[in-house]
């Protein structure tokens, strides 16, 4: 890799955990507006071997809030957009495209060989619970990404374990389910204890929605959630360095030690 390439990095952290960054083998699954998102800023921080998996392609209303969505991708495979897209920021980054469903069946191939991290930006529960509960089973560190959609406040975004989360219903929904599968804590998450206002619809009311956005689960229905490209943006950005936390130093990336005026002028 050129080593200018990632000069504004080795200015803050230094040449070590960069090359280290270099070498490590992360899989990204879900690579809409959470996970699309996550994978740029991995990729712009050097890591050097990244398995995507993503079973959807672009669609026209992913364009309000996906980085891989433009009207040149619409319709094409969002792991091929993501691998061409890692490409061209990173020639040297060695990037491996498992365009599956996550179900039980394929996580044996998408858990397969090294892997220091698995980034979960899965936006449907039973796939989600599946790769968490797999991840935990075979003790693969992994990051993960409660629900984005219908928040509007950015400033209420922060980090827990899962077991500690509070006020997403995604996260409820996910906690009780692993904790009846024996998972307890350790997975780190991306959350917004943020109320939620919003009119559900049933999926067949959906008439302006493209298909792809409504359906899921190899073919089942489901509800268009409205979301917005800043929320979702910082979700994917928070996950993206609460993944680096944990491939380098968690108190390299911290800002614990903030600049504190009172102890400035002691």
């Amino acid at each position: 890799m050129r080593s200018e390439q990632f000069l504004r990095i080795t200015r803050l952290l230094g040449e070590e955990p960069v090359a280290r960054l270099h070498e490590k083998h992360v899989v990204v699954v879900g690579l809409g507006a959470v996970g699309g998102m996550a994978l740029e800023s991995l990729v712009r921080s050097g890591v050097g071997n990244l398995r995507i998996v993503d079973f959807d392609t672009v669609g026209i209303t992913n364009l309000n809030r996906q980085i891989l969505a433009t009207y040149e991708t619409l319709g094409k495979p969002k792991t091929e957009v993501a691998k061409e897209r890692i490409l061209a920021i990173n020639p040297a980054c060695n990037v491996e495209v498992l365009p599956l469903f996550v179900e039980h069946e394929t996580l044996d191939e998408i858990l397969s060989g090294p892997i220091d991290l698995v980034v979960d930006a899965i936006d449907s529960l039973n796939p989600k619970c599946a790769l968490l509960e797999a991840a935990y089973a075979h003790n693969i560190p992994v990051v993960s990404s409660m629900g984005a959609a219908l928040r509007r406040d950015p400033f209420l975004v922060r980090k827990a374990d899962l077991m500690d989360t509070f006020g997403c219903p995604l996260a409820r929904q996910v906690r009780t389910n692993l904790r009846k599968r024996g998972v307890g804590r350790g997975i780190e998450v991306i959350f917004s204890p943020e109320l939620v206002r919003y009119t559900y619809k049933s999926p067949e009311e959906e008439d302006h929605a493209d298909f792809n956005e409504q359906v899921s689960n190899k073919g089942r229905r489901r509800n268009v959630l409205g979301s917005l490209p800043t929320i979702t943006g910082i979700f994917g950005q928070n996950l993206a360095h609460l993944a680096l936390t944990r491939l380098l130093d968690e108190e390299m990336l911290s800002g614990e030690e903030a600049w504190n005026p009172q102890k400035k002028q002691a």
